[in-house]
C-alpha cells in the first residue's frame, strides 16, 4: 500500500503546484477555474478507480491464497492417507479416527483462515476509506481557499478598476484637475517650508489677479520688513499630454509630432499668463515658477528641443516638476535658515556685549563688597581684642548669679524675651 500513499502524496503536490501556478496567474482566474475542477474531478475518478483496482486485486490474491492453502492441505490429507493405508490392517479404526480428527481440525482451520481474511480485509478497507477521505478532504478544503483567495483578487481588481475609472474622471474635468495639482503644490510647500514663509492666492498685482501660491523672499537689506513674493502656479494640459500619448503608443509618428507642437504651444501660453498677470518686480522676483505636477508630464517638456530655455528667457519662468520643486523649495529654505543665523548672529553680539558691560560693572561691585567685609573683619577683631583685655581685668571679680545679674542691669532673660514676644 506504501505506492498507492505515494500516489495520493503526489497527486496533492501535482494538485498543490497548480494552485499556487493559478493564484500567480489571476487574470486567467475564469479558464483556470474551469481547468481545476476539470482536474478535481479527474483525480477524483482516478483515485476511486485505484481504490476498486486495488480492492479486486486483495480479492484475488485472498482467493489464490485460500486455494493454494487448501491444496496444500490436500495434499497432505491425501499424503498422510497413503501412508496409513501402507500400514498394517489392523489400524483402520485408527486411521479413521484420525482422517476424521484431520478433517474437522482441516475444517477449523480453513473457518480461522476465513475469519482472519476476512478482518484482514474490513481493517484495509476501513483504512483506505479513512486516508481517501481524509486526503480528498485537505485537497478540497485547499482548493476552497484557493478559490475563496481568487475571489478576493478579483474584487480587488474590479475595486481598482473602479477606483481608475474614478480617477480618470476626475483627470477628465479641467477643474477638478487644476484642483488637484493645485493640491500637490500646496503640500510641497507645506511639508518643506514653514506657514509664514509662503501665501496662498497672494494678489502681486493691483488688478485683482492671484497667484495660487507665492514664496515670501526678504526684501533689501536696508528694508527688511519688506517683503518680495516668487509666485508659483500649477498647471496641468493634461489633454495635449494625453493625446501625445496615445500617438507614440500607435507609432504614428505624424500624430505625435502635432500633438507635441500644441503641448509646447499650451506650455508657453501657461507661461505667458504667469508673466503677464503675476510679475511686477520690485513687488515680486523678476522670475516666476511653472508647476507641473507629475514627473511624466515634466520630463516630456524638458525632452522637447528649446522649449524650456525658450520659456525661460523670454517669459522669465522657470518649469519644475515635483522633484525639481522639492530640490528648489530646499535650497530657499537653507537660504531662509542662512539669513536668520545672520541677523541672529549680530543680535546675540549686541547681547554679548551687553554682558560683558554689566560683568564689568558685577567686578567693582564684588570689589566693593570684599572692601567692607574686610572692615568688617578688622571691627571683629578688635572688639574680641577688647573683650578679652576686659575679661583679664575682671578676672578678681567675684561671679552673681544670673539672675541677680540681669536684675542688676536691668536685662530680660532669654525666656522673658520670648515670652513678651509672643
Amino acid at each position: 500500500m506504501p505506492w498507492v500513499l505515494g500516489l495520493v502524496l503526489l497527486l496533492a503536490w501535482v494538485l498543490g503546484l497548480l494552485l499556487w501556478r493559478f493564484a500567480t496567474e489571476a487574470a486567467r482566474g475564469r479558464n483556470s477555474l474551469l481547468a481545476l475542477e476539470a482536474l478535481a474531478e479527474r483525480m477524483e475518478r482516478l483515485l476511486r478507480q485505484e481504490i476498486a483496482a486495488n480492492r479486486e486485486e486483495m480479492s484475488l490474491s485472498q482467493r489464490c491464497a485460500r486455494e493454494e492453502l487448501a491444496q496444500a492441505l490436500r495434499g497432505m490429507h491425501d499424503s498422510l492417507l497413503q501412508r496409513l493405508v501402507m500400514q498394517q490392517g489392523g489400524q483402520e479404526g485408527k486411521i479413521e479416527a484420525l482422517r476424521s480428527t484431520l478433517a474437522e481440525q482441516l475444517s477449523a482451520l480453513q473457518q480461522e483462515t476465513g475469519r482472519q481474511l476476512e478482518r484482514i480485509r474490513v481493517t484495509v478497507d476501513e483504512q483506505l476509506q479513512g486516508t481517501l477521505e481524509r486526503r480528498l478532504g485537505e485537497s478540497f478544503h485547499q482548493v476552497g481557499e484557493r478559490l475563496e483567495m481568487v475571489a478576493r483578487g478579483l474584487g480587488e481588481m474590479q475595486g481598482l478598476a473602479a477606483g481608475l475609472g474614478d480617477l480618470k474622471k476626475m483627470l477628465g474635468n479641467v477643474k477638478t484637475r487644476g484642483t488637484w495639482g493645485e493640491v500637490q503644490l500646496g503640500s510641497l510647500l507645506e511639508q518643506v517650508l514653514a506657514a509664514d514663509q509662503y501665501a496662498a492666492n497672494v494678489s502681486t498685482r493691483n488688478r485683482g489677479e492671484r497667484v495660487e501660491f507665492a514664496v515670501k523672499l526678504p526684501g533689501r537689506a536696508a528694508e527688511r520688513d519688506e517683503v518680495v513674493w516668487l509666485p508659483i502656479d500649477a498647471k496641468f494640459p493634461l489633454e495635449d499630454y494625453q493625446r501625445l500619448l496615445e500617438a507614440q503608443e500607435q507609432g504614428d509618428a505624424v500624430a505625435a509630432e502635432g500633438a507635441g507642437r500644441q503641448l509646447e504651444q499650451r506650455i508657453k501660453l501657461c507661461a505667458r499668463d504667469i508673466r503677464d498677470k503675476y510679475l511686477d518686480p520690485p513687488g515680486t522676483t523678476d522670475f516666476g515658477i511653472l508647476f507641473l505636477p507629475t514627473e511624466g508630464l515634466f520630463a516630456e517638456v524638458l525632452r522637447r528641443p528649446g522649449l524650456s530655455d525658450t520659456v525661460q528667457r523670454e517669459c522669465k519662468v522657470v518649469i519644475a516638476g515635483p522633484t525639481t520643486l522639492w530640490a528648489l523649495l530646499n535650497s530657499l529654505q537653507l537660504g531662509f535658515r542662512t539669513l536668520a543665523i545672520e541677523q541672529r548672529s549680530a543680535e546675540v553680539w549686541q547681547l554679548l556685549a551687553a554682558v560683558k558691560t554689566e560683568w564689568s560693572r558685577y567686578g567693582e561691585i564684588l570689589g566693593r563688597i570684599q572692601q567692607k567685609l574686610h572692615e568688617a573683619s578688622n571691627s571683629l577683631d578688635q572688639a574680641q581684642t577688647r573683650s578679652r583685655a576686659i575679661g583679664r581685668r575682671l578676672g578678681a571679680v567675684q561671679q552673681l548669679p544670673a539672675g541677680q545679674s540681669a536684675t542688676l542691669l536691668e536685662l530680660a532673660s532669654e525666656t522673658e524675651r520670648h515670652q513678651a514676644d509672643g
